[in-house]
């Protein structure tokens, strides 16, 4: 009763969870031109889920996987339908999510490999995988009521419909470690056997045990949404962020009969809502005035879209952050990995895999 009595006054109040302030691009997240300076790297149609494999780059492009050959990409593998997530174990295998037709093994040659995955296509809205070892493989479902291409609608929606699950590769059990997640989208498994999940709709990383009990929250309260997580050679964490928050989406956020009219009469690329790119059309909101005068992009400008990967410590805190602003063209970054010294990112919204040299 009192937690309802507070959440009626924080509603009442416009406090709390009901404001709709955003925490500022402040300290180790202050904004730069770090990802807008880089080296120009391979421009292709959204690429996604950067992974190392046996030392060598690969990310997903559509329904392809492609692979650093040299100082060029490379035909590594052709699924059947668009890559959704991806992950390499230390004994050599890929786990391969694509949108329509499940979870699939690979080998280092991108060949299927039999495994106990039983009905591997039932699994729909992957977002991000992880072998907790060889054999076990950690998937989240970003929701179970919307497709992976309407996660704008599960944001409006207010959806809690993830999923943490952990499938035994040798005798294909499926067990349900965590549900009704606000979209999942990043995984990662530790050396304690603890498990490490990017909630995106709460901003904020969480912590479970092996056994599916949440342990703590480790980071709250995010300026943009989080995506997928990678190791840093300094012992921290690499965060892909792939879209900016901002008060006004927080308000419509707050909103439910305008949010229901307007994804019931208004095409979803002008939703009020986070997106990959932006800026590319007059009718997006926020558009006009509000971003330009006389043709020239305002300093203080709101956006859409935005670049930003983020550097964590060991105990989860910012340390330093690289950035594409508003007027940049590298938005939407949606993994990131250190290898080699160099840090490899993908840019879905801006069609570009760069590497930056840390």
């Amino acid at each position: 009763m009192s937690i309802a009595i507070g959440a009626w006054l924080e509603r009442f109040l416009g406090r709390g969870s009901a404001a709709v302030t955003v925490p500022p691009l402040d300290g180790a997240l202050k904004p730069n031109s770090l990802l807008e300076e880089a080296e120009p790297g391979f421009v292709m149609p959204a690429p996604d889920n950067l992974t190392p494999v046996e030392g060598v780059p690969v990310w997903s492009s559509g329904a392809q996987l492609l692979k650093l050959d040299g100082d060029k990409p490379s035909l590594f593998a052709t699924l059947q339908s668009n890559v959704t997530a991806l992950a390499y174990s230390d004994a050599g295998y890929i786990a391969v999510a694509c949108e329509s037709h499940g979870i699939v093994i690979l080998d280092p040659d991108g060949q299927s490999v039999n495994t106990a995955l039983r009905d591997g296509g039932k699994y729909n809205c992957v977002t991000a995988l992880a072998f907790a070892d060889d054999d076990a493989l950690l998937v989240c479902i970003g929701s179970t009521e919307n497709a992976l291409s309407a996660w704008q609608r599960d944001l409006l929606e207010q959806a809690r419909a993830g999923q943490l699950l952990r499938i035994d590769l040798n005798s294909g059990e499926v067990k349900q470690l965590a549900n009704g997640l606000a979209f999942p989208s990043g995984v990662l498994a530790e050396r304690d056997g603890s498990i490490i999940v990017s909630e995106s709709w709460a901003t904020r990383l969480i912590r479970f045990g092996a056994d599916g009990r949440m342990g703590a929250q480790l980071i709250e309260d995010l300026p943009g949404y989080p995506a997928r997580l990678a190791r840093a050679a300094r012992g921290g964490y690499w965060l892909s962020i792939f879209a900016p928050r901002s008060p006004l989406i927080e308000f419509v956020l707050r909103e439910p009969t305008y949010r229901r009219a307007m994804m019931a009469e208004v095409a979803p690329e002008n939703w009020i809502a986070p997106a990959l790119q932006s800026g590319l059309s007059f009718h997006e909101p926020m558009q006009g005035g509000a971003l330009k005068q006389m043709g020239i992009l305002k300093p203080w400008a709101p956006t859409r879209s935005y670049g930003l990967v983020v550097e964590l410590n060991r105990n989860f805190t910012p340390i330093r952050s690289l950035h594409s602003r508003a007027g940049g063209r590298r938005h939407g970054i949606t993994s990131a990995v250190e290898f080699d010294g160099r840090l490899w990112l993908t840019s879905k919204g801006g069609g570009e895999v760069v590497a930056l040299p840390l």
